[in-house]
């Protein structure tokens, strides 16, 4: 297969999965290469998520490499054979990749998990929140990007649409931090109280009277994937967007999120809690 002149997120970890089978197998690169029947340069391009992959091919990798996990095959070998061409597509060349891997990512989500601190989760704001959120960046976006930046991120709102089981665990704090005025924060609160309604969508709050809590360096973004190895945590930091797909990393922050739902208000009660702050505001 060609070359490809960019390379999603998702395809970048196809490659890296098949690495992974590749090293736990016990094979160099040039090893592997030879298997089948080519060599060390085109695997690794294969691998780095540079060149395509067939069906055929990934299945031939992984009974090179002892893999005998059926339901992890099957799920990298649709990686290799999808031709999804979504929505976020029409977003390429205007906004940074890592929205569009975002986005990519969320389509294939089995599972959605979010812990937030300071602000409403990305997927739960208002067009009128996410906008305050977005233009607070220094140096300032042109107003024409801004948009951009704000009509993704209610695009992205679709998964909210579907029964993918979606579960937030919000702190007070960005319940209580009016990112605009009064009437915006309390569209907001409505909107989340809306969207808790919904029989796939859970939300927990963490109260500022807790005693005890000591994780709220805890924000994350858990996907899940069509297996669990295939898992990925988002982390937003100073200088971009973190992609974490290590099987140590992502136990740590499994870990971490039931530690955060267990120290959370119960759904009934964090509805409650809510809808108390919405008529105080």
């Amino acid at each position: 297969m060609a070359r490809r002149r960019q390379v999603t997120a998702r395809q970048e970890r196809l490659g890296t999965e098949l690495r992974k089978l590749r090293e736990s197998a016990g094979l160099k690169g040039r090893e592997a290469a030879s298997l089948l029947g080519t060599d060390a340069g085109r695997l690794s391009q294969i691998e780095s998520g540079v060149a395509g992959v067939s069906e055929e091919t990934v299945r031939r990798l992984v009974a090179h490499y002892a893999c005998t996990d059926a339901e992890l095959t099957s799920a990298l070998t649709a990686m290799a054979t999808e031709r999804t061409h979504g929505w976020w597509e029409e977003y390429r060349g205007s906004l940074p990749t890592a929205f569009l891997d975002l986005s990519e990512l969320e389509h294939h989500a089995t599972h959605y998990w979010e812990v937030s601190f300071l602000h409403i989760p990305g997927l739960l704001q208002t067009e009128d929140y996410a906008r305050q959120i977005l233009g607070h960046r220094v140096p300032e976006l042109p107003p024409d990007e801004l948009d951009l930046r704000v009509q993704h991120r209610m695009a992205r709102r679709v998964i909210l649409e579907q029964p993918t089981p979606y579960k937030a665990v919000i702190h007070e704090a960005a319940l209580r931090i009016k990112v605009g005025d009064r009437t915006a924060a309390r569209v907001q609160l409505a909107g989340l109280l809306d969207l808790s309604e919904r029989d796939h969508i859970t939300m927990r709050v963490i109260p500022f009277d807790l005693e005890g809590f000591a994780g709220a360096d805890s924000t994350m973004v858990y996907v899940g994937g069509a297996v669990p190895q295939l898992d990925t945590v988002v982390r937003d930091g100073p200088h971009g967007t973190a992609f974490i797909d290590s099987e140590a990393q992502l136990g740590r922050f499994r870990t971490l999120f039931h530690r955060m739902e267990a120290a959370s208000l119960a759904p009934e009660r964090s509805r409650d809690f809510i809808h108390t702050l919405a008529k105080e505001v």
